[in-house]
């Protein structure tokens, strides 16, 4: 129906209730079939005029009546007391009388009958149009305002195919109350048996303000049910327009770390990135490439994208340059070996980079135990290279990536990664520039993380394999450890390894488990399976040594570990030899100088 339709429309509805009322009030009034005179046409002419010209000019033909509320009806409220005031003036203007029983009447019969017949519509609408019996059952945790207004969006909405049943809330004064014709079912502790009883197919958690922990807390409750789980985008995106509740998003495994995410001194990151030339390695890697799109909004002068791979270095520029071609941001490509100690030389020359991000690394654990050899010349000789280069170069900050592999390491990797730090505090003590590492565990989506292995696994049908039922690990999102390693920079002051409280470490079963679940799939769909340890792996991993450990946090959930025993010589000593190795003697020694527990500290020799 157009506009004009419309308008034609309730101008012909109002004009039969105006008169209909004007009329219905005189037999109320006096109690007489004679309601055709003088003074009542006087008096429906004047509040049928003014009706129509206050109702076109507040806007009341425009309104979509199946949204009616307050303030409708406030609209209402002034179009009917203003007519019925204008025609008390008509009345002692022209037959010098105001009858104002007969008015009272009219005015309350016109504003029941113009609100009534909106609201009727209104109530039509959601009872009969609205109607959908293809709708999921849905439950909405949370019955506060964000809750609330997901439950009247989805009433309304047609194209989520999603109908409220119930709300879920911890606050007992809320129980058993009705919020728009919806009951508050019970608390958190309930859903499993709300779920079954409502034979609800989807939940909504609309709970905007929930800390990680609460919201794992919640997902665990979720989780022991079938139906399919979701969460409330951000309620400013909600009111502001972005999106609708059909854009309801799911649950992802970094919403349930159970710690909420660090956050960024803008201010400290702001005084050695802007303007500056920053130089990244691996930066076409999964880390790399996350830490050059938290260096851009810095607006560092340049900004050098180094790695072997030259596809993924070339995808990094693309979207670099597509996000800030509008800014005065350079990025410069570097194809580079860090084996290659004169090519690093070169670039690092050539560049004169202030502050340096070392994340190219070989990192996963199987492959290097069968390859110990690469992962010596790439995290070992490739380290001491970069560091090399830099402090050659005059750069200013130095930061290196590191693991929580590097603690107590039982694995080749993890011992690279350990001399790697060794070399990286070594060079410290020598130099001018500021040396650190960045450690932390596993990181979610990362190439070497087991996540996307099991994404593989579940959309194949499964089984998910996990080595050992008791395996745990902290985990950490790729923003969030870029975040980290970019924060550490500013606070460098040389030496020091860097450390995130990463909370509670999770079992890797849980996180399959989880993952299943977010999936739309059972456990009994996918399923299980436990394949043993790998060569190298441990059940659990740890962030500092016994030796290492430092109390004191130098920022929100960022602690410093102590600079432990350093083997430069003997690290010196195996780069010069690692090649002559076979790779269980090369294995062993790698594992025995990182886990070394004393002996003399000679320093790194830097040639100048």
């Amino acid at each position: 129906m157009t506009y004009k339709q419309r308008l034609s429309l309730f101008i012909f509805i109002d004009s039969c209730i105006v008169i209909s009322a004007v009329f219905f009030s005189r037999f109320l009034v006096n109690g007489t079939l004679n309601v055709i005179t003088t003074p009542m046409l006087i008096m429906a002419i004047a509040i049928l005029c003014s009706h129509h010209v206050l109702s076109l000019k507040l806007n009341l033909y425009k309104k979509a009546w199946e949204y009616a509320s307050i303030g409708e009806l406030i609209i209402i409220f002034k179009v009917v007391t203003t007519s019925i005031l204008l025609a008390a003036i008509f009345q002692q203007m022209i037959i010098n009388e105001i009858y104002f029983r007969l008015l009272s009447v009219t005015w309350l019969l016109h504003i029941s009958l113009i609100g009534g017949s909106r609201f009727c519509w209104r109530m039509y609408r959601d009872s009969y149009m609205n109607k959908n019996t293809n709708k999921r059952r849905t439950l909405i945790v949370g019955a506060g305002s964000a809750g609330t207004m997901v439950a009247r969006q989805l009433l309304k909405n047609q194209e989520a195919g999603l109908l409220p049943v119930g709300f879920i809330d911890d606050d007992e004064k809320k129980h058993q109350l009705d919020i728009l014709g919806i009951s508050v079912l019970g608390g958190v502790s309930k859903i499993e048996t709300i779920v079954k009883e409502m034979k609800v197919e989807n939940i909504v958690i609309a709970i905007p303000s929930l800390c990680k922990k609460d919201l794992n807390t919640i997902f665990q409750e979720c989780a022991k049910t079938d139906a399919k789980t979701q969460i409330l985008p951000m309620i400013e995106d909600l009111v502001t327009g972005k999106i609708s509740v059909s854009h309801f998003r799911d649950v992802q495994v970094e919403d349930l770390l159970g710690r909420e995410p660090i956050k960024l001194d803008i201010e400290s990151i702001s005084e050695y990135l802007t303007g500056k030339t920053v130089l990244v390695t691996g930066a076409g890697g999964s880390i790399g490439s996350e830490i050059c799109r938290q260096i851009a909004p810095f607006n560092p002068a340049q900004l050098i994208l180094l790695g072997h791979g030259e596809n993924s270095i070339y995808s990094i520029e693309m979207e670099l340059k597509e996000s800030y071609g509008n800014t005065d941001i350079q990025f410069i490509t570097e194809i580079a070996d860090m084996q290659d100690a004169d090519k690093m030389d070169l670039v690092m020359r050539t560049h004169q980079p202030d502050v340096v991000y070392h994340a190219a690394a070989h990192k996963h654990v199987p492959l290097m135990e069968r390859n110990p050899e690469e992962a010596v010349k790439n995290n070992v000789l490739g380290t001491l290279n970069a560091a090399r280069a830099a402090s050659w170069n005059g750069v200013k900050t130095f930061v290196m990536i590191s693991t929580d592999k590097a603690v107590n390491p039982t694995s080749v990797m993890g011992s690279t990664k350990r001399l790697a730090e060794m070399i990286i505090q070594a060079m410290d003590q020598k130099s001018g520039t500021k040396f650190v590492a960045v450690r932390f565990g596993n990181v979610l989506g990362s190439r070497g993380s087991v996540i996307p292995l099991f994404k593989k696994q579940i959309e194949k049908g499964g089984p998910v394999t996990v080595t050992h039922p008791d395996m745990i690990r902290y985990f950490m999102t790729i923003p969030e450890a870029s975040r980290l390693v970019i924060q550490a920079g500013s606070l460098a002051r040389g030496g020091e390894i860097f450390v995130l409280d990463m909370g509670e470490p999770v079992k890797i079963v849980d996180l399959a488990k989880n993952l299943i679940k977010l999936s739309g799939n059972s456990l009994e769909e996918i399923g299980i399976e436990f394949t043993g340890m790998r060569p190298g792996e441990k059940l659990f991993e740890e962030l500092l040594k016994e030796d290492e450990v430092h109390d004191k946090q130098v920022y929100p959930k960022i602690y410093i570990g102590k600079t432990s025993e350093l083997y430069i010589e003997e690290i010196e000593s195996l780069l010069e030899s690692f090649n002559t190795l076979e790779k269980t003697e090369l294995r062993e020694k790698l594992l025995e100088l990182a886990n070394r527990k004393s002996a003399d500290v000679p320093v790194l020799s830097i040639p100048s």
